[in-house]
């Protein structure tokens, strides 16, 4: 079976560049020199220069108002994203253009993203896991997650591992699972392209389909999903992170496990709502059911078939049988 190294470290989002790169070198002095610059991104936008420039202004004036109010800051050790994605960025994690500069691996990619993970938590990696997954592999379970978004997935609960005899008597805890894609980021170069570059300096633009679609999975204990629905706090949430998948071949997987001042309690202990190993496995779990290999992926996959198309079959017992 293709296993995907976890480890534990303890819509499009591209917003257009054209409005943007001009409204920081519209200046006086540049407009002679770049008049019919202007001309043809104001005809491929069906505005005259007069407009185009007008509407820069009102850009402007709209940005310097969004400034004078202080930005409320949710996250510690990254930025936020400043677009509508709930996605923080990749570059906001890795210097991606280091990485292009001094050309990487897919292992030394992954070797830096497992290092970079394990100093969280003041060194101690607590609160995160991480893996680096083969683009193909990614592709097949972003494929099932399309068609089968959700799910609810067990995991051991064993009061007495040594009583404990059959799948049955053991003790289960359930969680509901739920895939979110948010569009395919742009294949990362060493250097933004320069509207006002000459042309054969640009880069030819990169395919709108070149990367896979970024994707998140979010995963509540089934009670409190059932108690607060829409509004239940996921404990667990694993972003796959597809910019370097056409580059190098690889999909970046993030977890990060809610901290416990989040939902405002005392968490497992004390830090966060989930502990180190039941976020592992719910993660292994996620790979279970969404990739067709292995012993017993057929069966997975009929039960998340059937949790789908034809719930009155669906067994929890067999569901049980599967539980890590």
């Amino acid at each position: 079976m293709h296993r995907i190294a976890l480890r534990s470290a303890s819509r499009s989002y591209v917003r257009p560049r054209v409005v943007v790169l001009l409204s920081r070198r519209l200046h006086s002095q540049y407009e002679d020199k770049y008049s019919e610059q202007l001309q043809k991104v104001a005809e491929q936008q069906g505005l005259s220069v007069s407009e185009l420039k007008q509407k820069l202004q009102l850009e402007q004036e709209s940005k310097r108002r969004e400034r004078a109010v202080p930005p409320i800051k949710v996250e510690t050790d990254e930025n936020a994203r400043q677009d509508s994605s709930p996605v923080k960025p990749l570059s906001s994690i890795l210097n991606i253009p280091r990485i292009l500069a001094s050309p990487h691996t897919a292992e030394q990619v992954e070797a830096l993203w497992t290092v970079y993970h394990a100093s969280r938590s003041e060194g101690t990696g607590r609160g995160y896991l991480c893996a680096s997954i083969p683009v193909d592999l990614y592709n097949q379970m972003a494929s099932r997650a399309a068609k089968y978004p959700m799910f609810v997935i067990p995991i051991r609960r064993d009061k007495d591992a040594a009583s404990t005899t059959t799948e049955a008597e053991a003790a289960h805890e359930f969680y509901f699972l739920q895939w979110a894609f948010h569009g395919p980021p742009p294949v990362p170069s060493l250097t933004d392209d320069d509207l006002f570059s000459p042309p054969s300096a640009k880069k030819p633009p990169a395919t709108a389909d070149a990367n896979p679609q970024i994707s998140t999975v979010m995963l509540t204990p089934l009670q409190e999903y059932k108690m607060r629905g829409s509004f239940a706090t996921p404990y667990l949430v694993l972003t796959n992170y597809t910019d370097l998948a056409s580059s190098h071949g690889v999909v970046l997987l993030r977890g990060e496990i809610t901290p416990s001042a989040a939902t405002g309690g005392a968490g497992v202990d004390g830090r966060y709502m989930l502990r180190q190993d039941d976020a592992h496995r719910l993660t292994m779990s996620v790979q279970n059911f969404y990739l067709s290999s292995g012993e017993g992926s057929l069966e997975r996959a009929k039960l998340l078939q059937a949790f789908h198309e034809a719930p009155n079959e669906f067994k929890w017992e067999e569901l049980l049988k599967h539980a890590i």
